[in-house]
């Protein structure tokens, strides 16, 4: 479960204040996926991040009763100096899962070859998001939180992340900010439309889907 209680978050921007989320209230029950919707800066990525406690908001708070991911891909936390390995063991720790177990998973599923155990900072983009993308599948997260980012590398990669990653929806729920439609209706059960700093909760799913889109188009 997943409550936000009178969430709301501002920026100063060139002595201006812009709020992008005001007032945000939600229960999300548990094993529940939601889309999240709208246009380009209507403060999606900023919920993901407030979500993944990455980032205070100006007051409110976030209750929950389960373990959150960080965002599905995102690799900014990891050590440069630190090896794959060292980094995936380093985050075992942290989330109290075994080291072992977990370095395991990822070395075969990231498929990253000897580069696993090479120094994070010299993987490309795609190796980063690889080793991101496996540790978050190793630990068992209750909510999944996913910015535009499912998998990565060729096709036989890109099938093999995007089934786990439907394995791993079975038993858990989400936040999924995607502008695939094809994707949003694949992971997610519920919508919410965020404009204008508010936010809008659909239980259909295609309702939610018809407001994003007609934003769109205006």
């Amino acid at each position: 479960m997943i409550e936000i209680r009178n969430l709301r978050k501002e920026f100063t921007v060139n002595g201006q204040r812009k709020v992008v989320i005001a007032d945000m209230n939600l229960h999300i029950p548990d094993n529940i996926s939601v889309a999240l919707l709208g246009r380009n800066g209507a403060g999606k990525s900023t919920l993901l991040q407030i979500l993944a406690g990455t980032m205070d908001p100006t007051s409110g708070e976030v209750l929950a009763s389960g373990r959150i991911s960080w965002p599905v891909g995102f690799a900014g936390s990891f050590h440069p100096d630190l090896t794959g390995a060292q980094n995936t063991k380093f985050i075992a720790r942290i989330y109290g899962v075994d080291t072992v177990e977990l370095s395991q998973f990822v070395e075969d599923f990231s498929k990253l070859g000897a580069s696993y155990h090479m120094p994070f900072r010299s993987y490309s983009s795609g190796m980063r998001s690889r080793l991101s993308f496996g540790v978050s599948m190793g630990i068992p997260f209750d909510t999944y939180l996913v910015d535009e980012v499912t998998s990565v590398g060729d096709a036989a990669f890109k099938k093999s992340s995007s089934q786990l990653f439907l394995d791993r929806m079975r038993n858990a729920g989400s936040f999924v900010v995607s502008h695939s439609m094809r994707q949003i209706r694949e992971l997610c059960d519920v919508g919410i439309v965020m404009e204008n700093g508010r936010a809008s909760y659909y239980d259909d799913l295609e309702e939610a889907i018809a407001h994003h889109l007609h934003n769109m188009e205006n």
